[in-house]
């Protein structure tokens, strides 16, 4: 295949090209209430589940700006997300005991899910939501010290967690946990497996957690193998994505295989095969085959893989089996 070829941005990606985090900025605490009493400040707000305030309408996000956050007096310390041009950002995030029925009747707003909206929202506004998500999670995890149990205090504007120990003052940093997620292909054909419990004929790329000193491409080998059997070779990087449910990264790859024997060694997949294009394009026709939803990288893959391989286009062909 093509590998020059770039691409296409996955979902979530490609935040930095419209977000300055300002990281550098986030211990500063006089710039950082400037920037919280600023006229142009917008605070997203999110509900104890990870589920952000929409507009009711459409499909847009319900920023609150700054007369709205101090005159819903909600009591809620603001995390910086960034700055978009000269605009500070803010994550807002309610406690479980808020009432979140009268919120949304206040703000003529509704809750929806990332996962649920991540494709109908502007790309900035789906990354700035998967941004929010993953840091809600995160301060939302990390309430005790691991080290001694004693309570953690937020720090830093949000992106960090202080032991409140004064034996120990250990710092805690958000963690993200990387995957890898990988077409692999052999002679024409791609493998793709099905978990039980999905719909009928859905069948996805393969993926897995990174252990402990591993490598991403010794991970790749070593998930694919006990999913399936198939030894691979030949990897190469495709792209990344965000995946804050709750807090990975997910790390792309196209390899190859040395062989197509398949053998399900841990019963972890309840199917696995391979796909030519004419049976995935046959599939999708009759219904018996359905992909990854398209706001995953593993959708991503299987189109790259399609279009280099066959030079078919995978949101041509779903939205023509509709």
């Amino acid at each position: 295949m093509d590998r020059d070829t770039p691409p296409h941005q996955n979902t979530f990606a490609g935040l930095s090209l419209v977000l300055n985090r300002a990281a550098e900025r986030r211990d500063d605490g006089e710039w950082i209430a400037a920037q919280a009493g600023a006229p142009d400040a917008r605070y997203l707000l999110l509900d104890a589940a990870g589920e952000a305030f929409m507009h009711r309408h459409r499909e847009a996000l319900r920023w609150l700006d700054q007369r709205e956050y101090e005159s819903l007096g909600l009591g809620i310390p603001a995390s910086f997300l960034g700055l978009i041009e000269i605009t500070p950002h803010f994550l807002l995030v309610l406690e479980e005991t808020a009432s979140v029925d009268q919120l949304e009747e206040v703000l003529d707003a509704r809750r929806m899910s990332l996962r649920s909206v991540g494709l109908q929202l502007a790309a900035d506004e789906a990354g700035l939501f998967a941004y929010a998500k993953g840091l809600a999670h995160w301060q939302r995890e990390m309430r005790y010290c691991h080290r001694c149990a004693a309570p953690l205090e937020l720090v830093a504007a949000g992106h960090r967690a202080r032991c409140t120990n004064p034996d120990g003052a250990h710092m805690h940093f958000p963690r993200t946990d990387a995957a890898v997620i990988m077409l692999v292909e052999y002679e024409g054909a791609c493998l793709l497996g099905r978990q039980v419990g999905w719909p009928p004929g859905r069948y996805s790329t393969l993926a897995g957690f990174v252990e402990p000193g591993e490598s991403l491409e010794d991970a790749v080998r070593r998930e694919v193998a006990e999913e399936s059997g198939v030894i691979v070779n030949d990897i190469h990087y495709h792209s990344s994505q965000p995946w804050p449910m709750p807090a990975s990264l997910m790390v792309g790859f196209i390899a190859t295989a040395s062989s197509p024997h398949i053998t399900l060694r841990d019963r972890e997949l309840e199917d696995a095969r391979w796909f030519t294009p004419q049976q995935i394009v046959d599939g999708l026709a009759d219904g018996s085959f359905l992909p990854s939803m398209a706001l995953s990288v593993s959708y991503q893959l299987l189109a790259y893989w399609l279009k280099q391989r066959a030079g078919l286009d995978l949101d041509v062909l779903v939205a023509n089996a509709r």
